[in-house]
């Protein structure tokens, strides 16, 4: 699953060696999902198309949206009826794989709940991470750490997907490393079946419930981060050059929900509305950044933001950044 090509290689190499991180990379895909069982059942059509790899188009002439454009381009879009697989191999798995090259990235998964955000990004995981150690055992010449921590976001208090303890965790700011949620757990990974089994830990405490529009809607924000260390077997414990340290976070974003669409009250009004504002927050520091990041960017306005902050470019002098819209 996911092997990786000796081409491949020696392309991630030279992005080594030259120090390919100083242009931060923003890109969009966008996965259309497929119909429904129920919607099939009813006769309807979908109202979006691929007509070609970068544009999707509106064919439902509905009035409300008749003054709308009924095309847009993107970096890359993916019909309804395609594999994950697809997606992966041919819109994020060089994102995902530039970690091993010393390259922050983060992959976003953003859309209207009940789209497959959650679905979508549970397989791009699990083919980076078969990706990545495969690479582990072709350069048997470096020595590799891999480390794992999970958080989610739920009504804007962060807690610990690895831990059984739900106190929240504080959000605090370091001189060299920028905002770090404390008390955080973060497990040295032993193998690949050791990290399936945190990522089932992690769906299990992960808060979900039921809307109108979806039976198991998350309602919250959900922070996946892989650590990869490296260095020459010659080098360990010398402080050289040689050394390699980057993350990746796969981040599965709550679902954002109109209240009238999703027929919210009670608590799952107050849980829309948390969501809703952490991702407009999130909207707008996305075209702060890039627009070149000139001014103020408001990454203390969320805390999903604030974490991210390193990844997205506040820190990060080596980011490369995917949103994928499943919609």
């Amino acid at each position: 699953m996911g092997a990786i090509g000796g081409e491949e290689l020696i392309n991630w190499e030279k992005m080594q060696e030259m120090g390919n991180g100083k242009e931060e990379k923003i890109l969009v895909l966008v996965r259309l999902r497929p119909l429904s069982e129920n919607e099939i059942t009813r006769n309807e059509v979908a109202d979006w198309e691929c007509i070609n790899p970068t544009t999707i188009l509106y064919r439902n002439s509905l009035q409300e949206r008749s003054g709308l454009p009924t095309a847009y381009s993107f970096d890359r879009v993916f019909r309804g009826d395609c594999a994950t697989r697809e997606v992966y191999e041919e819109g994020t798995k060089d994102i995902a794989l530039s970690v091993v090259g010393g390259i922050n990235s983060t992959i976003f998964a953003y859309g209207q709940t009940s789209s497959g955000k959650t679905y979508t990004m549970n397989g791009i995981t699990e083919y980076a991470v078969a990706d990545i150690y495969d690479y582990i055992q072709r350069h048997e010449e470096r020595a590799f750490v891999l480390k794992f921590s999970a958080v989610e976001i739920y009504n804007e208090v962060v807690r610990d997907l690895l831990s059984t303890d739900n106190a929240p965790l504080r959000l605090l700011d370091d001189p060299e490393r920028g905002t770090i949620i404390e008390k955080l757990t973060e497990e040295t990974l032993r193998d690949r079946n050791h990290l399936k089994e945190l990522l089932s830990t992690c769906a299990a405490q992960r808060q979900i419930g039921e809307t109108s529009l979806n039976e198991t809607s998350s309602r919250s924000h959900q922070i996946l981060r892989l650590t990869i260390e490296s260095s020459a077997h010659e080098f360990l414990g010398k402080d050289n050059s040689t050394a390699l340290a980057a993350s990746v976070n796969f981040v599965d974003l709550a679902g954002s929900e109109r209240a009238s669409q999703a027929l919210s009250v009670g608590q799952r009004l107050k849980e829309g509305c948390h969501i809703n504002r952490s991702l407009l927050t999130l909207g707008t520091v996305i075209r702060k950044l890039s627009k070149g990041r000139h001014g103020h960017v408001n990454y203390r306005d969320s805390k999903l933001t604030r974490i991210l902050q390193p990844a997205l470019g506040g820190q990060c002098k080596n980011c490369h950044n995917l949103y994928l819209e499943p919609f």
